[in-house]
């Protein structure tokens, strides 16, 4: 065999051995990421609270899980603190009922591929502005609801994520006079609303399960926003 074939084999051969091969970057370690920007583990302050993270699994209305490895539900400790006295105020009148929580913290590149996914659909409305960013990009809004002893969840009259004016507090009573709500389906969101409410939360006026720790305002000067 000539000797230049053997070198050009050879430097071929060294080539490829040194050629990394393309590798996809590891998951993002979300749990080091929020607990090194003081958010904590609401279970770990509550063991009554449930949670299961829709964002985290296929169950949503994107049908696709976009939260990959994260699956516990972060807050920031003051809002993790509330939501630990509204399960103890829930535990209280109803004992034996947990909170359920569908959605805690949610980083801001995560809210990035969900606003690309909804792009050119009548969901995006419904889906906060990453640029603007949503509160739940800071860790200081929560989406839940209550679960029964028995383990079924109370109807509130709508799924979670429920993109329809039936899923609006502020038309409950409309809904309620012709029929579309029941009093027990209203009731269920009273009493999310009084446990919420009382522990420090803020509601909003277009979705039953969507609570604010704290005003827009103070969260976006106290706290930094999760990338």
């Amino acid at each position: 065999m000539p000797a230049f074939i053997v070198i050009l084999g050879l430097l071929l051969g060294g080539a490829l051995a040194v050629t990394p091969s393309p590798q996809s970057p590891p998951p993002p370690d979300w749990e080091y990421t929020l607990t090194s920007m003081g958010l904590v583990d609401v279970q770990l302050l509550h063991s009554e609270i449930r949670v299961d993270l829709k964002y985290s699994t296929t169950d949503n209305f994107l049908g696709l899980d976009v939260y990959g490895t994260l699956e516990k539900c972060f807050l920031q400790k003051e809002a993790a603190r509330k939501l630990a006295a509204a399960q103890d105020l829930l535990t209280s009148l109803k004992p034996g009922w947990h909170l359920l929580i569908f959605d805690g913290a949610r980083p801001r590149r995560i809210q990035v591929r969900m606003w690309e996914i909804v792009k050119d659909t009548p969901q995006r409305e419904y889906v906060a502005n990453p640029a603007t960013g949503s509160i739940h990009n800071y860790g200081a809004a929560v989406d839940l609801t209550i679960l029964k002893g028995d383990g079924h969840e109370l109807d509130m009259g709508t799924p979670f994520d429920y993109f329809g004016d039936l899923a609006q507090p502020r038309l409950e009573e409309e809904f309620l006079k012709q029929g579309k709500l029941s009093e027990e389906q209203v009731g269920n969101r009273r009493l999310l609303r009084k446990v919420m409410n009382d522990a420090g939360f803020r509601p909003i006026s277009v979705e039953w399960w969507h609570f604010d720790a704290f005003p827009r305002e103070e969260v976006k000067k106290r706290f930094a926003i999760i990338e």
